[in-house]
C-alpha cells in the first residue's frame, strides 16, 4: 500500500480481525487460568462497574441471570467475587471485583504485556509509533461508539 492511498474500512477490519486473532494466540500462552474466558469477562466487567446487579451484569454478557449466577459461583469460590447486599434493596445483591480478583487481573495483564513486548520489539521503531497512534484513535473511538451504545440502550430500557 502506498503512503498516499487510504485504507478503506473493511481493509482496515480485516487487518484488526486478524491482530485479534493473532493476540488471542499470544495471550494463551500467558495462562487465565483458574478461570474461563466467560469468568474473565465477568472479571472486567466488573472491574469498571463495581457493584452492579446480577441482572445488569448478564445482560452486559448476552447471558441469562441463572448462567451469570453461576458464574459469579465459581469466581466468588475462588474469592475473586464478592456479593453483597444492596442497601437500598435487601432483594437485590451486588457484585463487586475482591482484592483478590484485582491482583489476578493486574498479574494477567503483565504476563500479557510480557508477551506482546516480545513482538514489538521486532518491528521498526517507526511502525511501533505509528501503531501506537492508530491503537490510540482506535480505542478512543471504540470506547465512544460503546459510551453512545450504553447510552442509547438506557433511554430505551
Amino acid at each position: 500500500m502506498s503512503p498516499s492511498s487510504r485504507p478503506q474500512p473493511l481493509q482496515v477490519a480485516r487487518v484488526t480481525s486478524e491482530a485479534a486473532e493473532l493476540l488471542e494466540v499470544l495471550w494463551g500462552r500467558a495462562s487465565t487460568a483458574p478461570v474461563s474466558a466467560s469468568q474473565l469477562r465477568v472479571l472486567f466487567i466488573l472491574e469498571h462497574h463495581q457493584g452492579i446487579n446480577l441482572r445488569t451484569l448478564a445482560d452486559s454478557l448476552g447471558s441469562t441471570p441463572p448462567s451469570t449466577s453461576r458464574l459469579c459461583d465459581r469466581l466468588q469460590a475462588v474469592g475473586f467475587v464478592e456479593r453483597r447486599i444492596a442497601a437500598e434493596s435487601r432483594r437485590e445483591v451486588e457484585l463487586f471485583l475482591s482484592r483478590r480478583g484485582s491482583a489476578f487481573l493486574a498479574d494477567l495483564r503483565s504476563r500479557r504485556e510480557a508477551e506482546l513486548e516480545g513482538v514489538l520489539e521486532q518491528m521498526p521503531a517507526a511502525h511501533r509509533s505509528a501503531l501506537l497512534t492508530g491503537l490510540e484513535a482506535f480505542c478512543s473511538a471504540a470506547a465512544e461508539q460503546i459510551h453512545d451504545s450504553d447510552a442509547s440502550d438506557a433511554r430505551t430500557a
